[in-house]
């Protein structure tokens, strides 16, 4: 990590947290621990909804499905994406509007599909001939988006490989949802998550408008809704920077045809991420092969956050040195930083890694039977 950017970061944890207050939970609780600071969503609800200008906004509830997270989601106004009929069951569990509620997974069971209906959901999302098939005979005040495959080659993750339509054989989706008696509503899209370059969501958003154009051309048809997904980049130094210039193209890329559609986008990272922050203590120390390693009591795959030790986020800058970073389980994959700049660290020092609100908790693992960490909300 450049000394600039760490120095960045130390000064923006130790200004936006109670860095003693978590000496005190780690006395209480121990490591690893990750806490909550639900306020820090109803922030990033406020940041998105001044940048995405007019947009309903639907928390993707599989990022982080914590019921303080879901509560600040809805007290901010805005409403939820579904996935799944566990999550939709928790919303109502805990009281949260379900007509506030889209479902944007492609492919349902028949069951889910009712069930969904039944406790209030009215948009859900098809992206092929069969799944289109599956809303015949159902009430006509279903609403559905049909679900557009836009490759990005910059995106981390490929969701376009597994969900969407290619936009040039979407008109046959839209004849079978029509075929169906249910309302076909409009189009929606996914640019693919993390690594995603800005640019994307305007060649996405470009293709579903010429889209719309040749369906209302060809078989007369009005799109009533275009929903831009998620996948909002997440950054702690500067979390405007991003958004700001994706605004800026959706904007643009809207320009005097912004009043013909109703509006949506499914954000979950940009809303979780920062409420989260994981504090974890080293379990041992070992030179191998001529580098230093430190082994946490806890594992973090496939997530890069930066990390800091406790002890500099208090105290200031220390000397670091490169170091290895692996997790406590015995699987040689547990390996998630490699000449990493770490202060000097002994057993029992802790190391703090923000932006930990999305994903980490949920894709936990008990594997060597290792428990889940525990969530403490503040």
């Amino acid at each position: 990590m450049d000394p600039s950017l760490r120095s960045q970061l130390r000064d923006s944890l130790k200004a936006r947290s109670d860095a003693e207050g978590w000496r005190a939970l780690i006395a209480q609780h121990g490591t690893p621990l990750l806490v909550l600071d639900p306020y820090r969503v109803v922030e990033r609800c406020r940041l998105l909804k001044s940048h995405l200008r007019g947009f309903g906004l639907h928390y993707a509830v599989k990022t982080l499905p914590h019921p303080a997270v879901l509560r600040a989601v809805a007290a901010s106004g805005c409403g939820f994406d579904v996935t799944a009929r566990a999550e939709l069951d928790l919303l109502g569990k805990l009281g949260l509007p379900i007509d506030r509620c889209i479902n944007t997974n492609p492919i349902k069971k028949l069951t889910d599909i009712d069930r969904a209906y039944l406790a209030g959901v009215r948009t859900f999302v098809v992206d092929n001939p069969l799944e289109a098939q599956k809303f015949a005979g159902l009430p006509a005040d279903i609403n559905i988006l049909v679900r557009l495959a836009f490759p990005n080659p910059s995106a981390k993750s490929g969701l376009s490989v597994k969900f969407g339509v290619d936009p040039a054989d979407a008109e046959l989706v839209v004849k079978h949802v029509l075929a169906t008696g249910v309302r076909f509503a409009g189009f929606s899209f996914h640019v693919d998550g993390r690594g995603t370059k800005p640019e994307s969501y305007g060649s996405a958003l470009r293709g579903t408008l010429d889209l719309v154009t040749h369906i209302a051309e060809t078989l007369g048809v009005t799109t009533d809704v275009i929903e831009i997904g998620g996948g909002l980049p997440v950054s702690l130094r500067d979390p405007r920077s991003t958004i700001d210039k994706i605004s800026d193209i959706v904007d643009e890329t809207l320009g005097d045809r912004r009043d013909e559609f109703t509006l949506l986008a499914d954000p979950g990272r940009f809303l979780a991420a920062d409420a989260m922050t994981l504090l974890t203590g080293v379990a041992g120390s070992a030179v191998r092969g001529g580098r230093l390693w430190h082994y946490l009591d806890d594992g973090i795959d496939d997530v890069h956050p930066p990390i800091l030790s406790l002890r500099e986020i208090l105290e200031g800058p220390i000397d670091c040195e490169p170091v290895v970073l692996a997790g406590p389980t015995c699987d040689g994959a547990d390996v998630f930083a490699c000449d990493y700049p770490m202060p000097t660290l002994g057993v029992g020092d802790v190391v703090v890694s923000p932006m930990m609100g999305a994903y980490p908790a949920v894709a936990s693992t008990q594997f060597n039977v290792v428990s889940a960490t525990k969530i403490v909300e503040v």
